[in-house]
């Protein structure tokens, strides 16, 4: 899928009304592709969809969705498919951390991690695989984590959700590259977004939520003979170790 193909392509934004999954939103659309918003919260979904419907008349839809509900998905790619016609790109971004010592996790919380990053990705692709296949191929963007490779303490339940992303990501992207569909997981390091609990500070030494959408128009860039399935991107200057 080269740039000037992103143009009039349906894609599928998880987790899309704040940080890297709005900042991908954005980045599509201004490459003139055509986007589903979703999110849990149906305030948020509602007011990010008036805001970018009005500077991109008839590209921009929305709709409320928790990953971890199967009907929700459905409902989810069915809007999808109502609105504009199916789905060529998915990014699946929405995720959630929960970061306590295993110990200390209750059985909610573990689940609420588990099922939200890593059955949402599971359910989203599941559905978007055969509209994909449908339209001759498509993309499935999974945004993973370098936490699914360095594990670190107090982050049990979310490293073990991110490691699955990667092992799904790989498994899947054999199982359906001949059918034109290409998967790549992104596996970001530290990001300035709302996802720590704090507004983003623009002099961070942190990504931006930017700097991981950049990389998905560059996935989708690339030719159909090509396929870097997995990217690593991380703070070109953290702060130096003590």
């Amino acid at each position: 899928m080269s740039p000037d193909a992103i143009r009039d392509r349906v894609a599928v934004v998880t987790g899309s009304t704040k940080g890297i999954g709005l900042a991908v939103a954005e980045a599509l659309l201004a490459r003139g592709a055509k986007v589903l918003i979703s999110a849990r919260n149906a305030g948020e979904v509602e007011a990010t969809t008036k805001r970018l419907s009005a500077i991109n008349a008839n590209r921009v839809s929305g709709l409320a969705c928790d990953v971890r509900k199967e009907k929700d998905v459905e409902a989810l790619f069915a809007c999808a498919d109502s609105a504009f016609g199916g789905v060529d790109v998915l990014v699946n971004n929405a995720g959630v951390g929960v970061f306590k010592n295993l110990e200390e996790i209750t059985l909610p919380e573990w689940n609420t991690v588990i099922e939200t990053n890593v059955t949402g990705v599971f359910l989203c692709s599941r559905a978007a695989i055969p509209r994909m296949r449908k339209r001759g191929g498509g993309y499935i963007v999974n945004i993973s984590s370098l936490a699914g490779k360095n594990a670190f303490p107090g982050g049990t339940a979310y490293n073990a959700s991110k490691h699955a992303v990667n092992g799904m990501s790989e498994a899947l992207m054999q199982e359906i590259r001949y059918d034109g569909i290409k998967v790549s997981y992104i596996m970001p390091g530290s990001v300035d977004t709302w996802f720590g609990g704090h507004p983003p500070d623009e002099k961070s030494w942190k990504l931006a939520g930017s700097d991981v959408a950049q990389v998905v128009i560059d996935l989708l860039g690339h030719d159909a003979r090509s396929l870097p399935s997995r990217v690593e991107i991380r703070p070109s200057q953290p702060p130096r170790k003590s």
